[in-house]
């Protein structure tokens, strides 16, 4: 059912319910829905916003999707569409492998179960470039039919790609249940605080020798409006959401005022390795991949068949986004 065909029924709303409601795209994803006439929305998350935080026409709920029972609750609430964008995107210090995979594959799993359950449908999920994964021999500009191998040594990449192999077992023994994907590139917006920008904050940014680095990025905006329109009623598929261009790492160092310094990648590798051996960095040798292979993504089959140009491409998103961070540090 999409938005037009729950106002011509003419005896209820488009229901759609969002999980992960409360992280920074779906904040945004909430907020589009509930400007949206003819639609009604459910946001779950595990944290519940405070009553003066919440809009007034959203039904907040806490959901775990790890716990039993969500497909009784989703039938009980008489979902049409679901939103999944629970994911553990930066786990915690103490949060182990195992479960990140119970919350990023296990869960995605008992909401396929749960919207099968209750009859949704509609799927509307957030991939990610990642589950392409990092590899040399990978294709310059990556289209949605280009293999995924989501590298097993980080755990976001590894699990995308595995919800993307489960999503495609669903498609083909339950087509009744529309599947809408976005592989997603680096998401930009004023509020992005996470590893990625994190590296292009420090006082030295630290690159490859030999590597440029590209970096394609969105901007959250443009995150949010296509995961509405594809609840609302776009045509069912995959695709890459990204901005037109790409950025090198020394690019992105110039244009933040930061000292930008290329090593010798063996010298990054055992530098990491001894910081990790002994409880000072997150990330072992294999970041390495991370800034030597990264994935590049055309955007060409968003705009043809799904029908939505992005409104920022990558240099216009990043700007946005340093502009934000230069605000910050003038009224910090």
């Amino acid at each position: 059912m999409s938005v037009e065909d729950a106002a011509a029924d003419g005896t209820r709303a488009l229901r759609v319910l969002v999980t992960g409601a409360s992280g920074f795209v779906g904040r945004r994803v909430v907020a589009a829905l509930a400007k949206t006439p003819g639609a009604e929305v459910i946001a779950t998350d595990l944290r519940v916003p405070a009553v003066r935080d919440r809009l007034e026409s959203v039904d907040y709920r806490r959901l775990d999707i790890c716990e039993p029972g969500i497909g009784a609750l989703f039938a009980e609430l008489r979902v049409d569409v679901v939103v999944h964008l629970a994911a553990i995107v930066t786990p915690g210090p103490h949060m182990t492998r195992e479960m990140q995979r119970r919350v990023d594959v296990d869960g995605t799993r008992a909401v396929l179960d749960a919207c099968l359950e209750a009859g949704v449908e509609r799927f509307v999920y957030t991939s990610s470039g990642a589950a392409y994964g990092y590899h040399a021999d990978a294709s310059p500009l990556l289209e949605e039919d280009d293999p995924l191998r989501g590298n097993d040594v980080f755990a976001y990449a590894c699990h995308k790609r595995e919800v993307e192999e489960l999503l495609a077992e669903y498609r083909e023994d339950h087509p009744e249940l529309a599947q809408v994907i976005f592989r997603v590139s680096t998401v930009l917006g004023p509020e992005v605080d996470n590893q990625i920008t994190a590296m292009f904050e420090r006082p030295v940014v630290m690159g490859l020798k030999g590597s440029e680095t590209p970096f394609c990025f969105v901007a959250a905006e443009d995150v949010a409006a296509c995961i509405v329109e594809g609840a609302l009623g776009g045509e069912p598929g995959v695709y890459n959401l990204t901005g037109d261009g790409v950025m090198t790492l020394r690019e992105i160092a110039a244009r933040m005022g930061r000292r930008y310094v290329a090593l010798p990648e063996a010298v990054v590798r055992g530098a990491l390795r001894a910081l990790t051996k002994f409880g000072l960095s997150p990330y072992g040798p294999e970041q390495t991949l991370f800034l030597k292979y990264r994935p590049v993504l055309s955007n060409e089959r968003l705009k043809r068949v799904f029908g939505y140009r992005p409104r920022q491409n990558t240099r216009q998103a990043f700007e946005r986004y340093r502009a934000s961070r230069a605000l910050e540090q003038e009224h910090g």
